[in-house]
């Protein structure tokens, strides 16, 4: 199978990935992650010999660069009293903006877990890909976080 030309695939996926990394980093750090991840997906793609599930691999390498953002927040400095005025694109996911930040508040895989479940209605066995789990781990981090969602959604 042939790989379609890259810009195809952005084409095709940049919706998909946008909206997961907004869920998993929020609007602000979005826009970075989205550019890192296109990024390291244009130099690894000619080496890419399986083009059967392009939309799993790209959500991987978009996974993978919102943990290196999650983990590179400890090595920030503290934010300063006054914000700057907000620039660049924000995206509003369903106008529930203390529901999402109760997503970003999961555990790390759980929160995968969910938004590619729950907004990019992906299968487990992809969800399992793009973690690097089981299949049964995916399941039960998605059913975990919905739990941990359900508390405080409904208190």
């Amino acid at each position: 199978m042939s790989l379609p030309p890259f810009q195809a695939l952005l084409d095709a996926h940049r919706v998909d990935v946008y909206r997961f990394l907004v869920a998993l980093v929020g609007a602000e750090e979005a826009d970075d992650c989205f550019q890192e991840t296109f990024l390291a997906a244009l130099r690894a793609y000619p080496k890419l010999r399986d083009a059967a599930n392009l939309r799993g691999w790209i959500l991987t390498i978009a996974h993978r660069k919102a943990m290196d953002h999650h983990r590179s927040r400890v090595r920030r400095a503290e934010p300063v009293a006054e914000v700057p005025e907000r620039t660049g694109r924000s995206i509003d996911l369903d106008g529930e903006p203390e529901l999402w930040r109760a997503v970003r508040s999961l555990p790390p895989k759980q929160q995968t877990a969910v938004v590619a479940r729950y907004v990019n209605d992906l299968p487990y066995r992809d969800i399992a890909r793009i973690t690097g789990g089981s299949e049964e781990a995916a399941r039960r981090n998605a059913s975990d976080g919905i739990a941990k969602l359900r508390e405080v959604w409904t208190r």
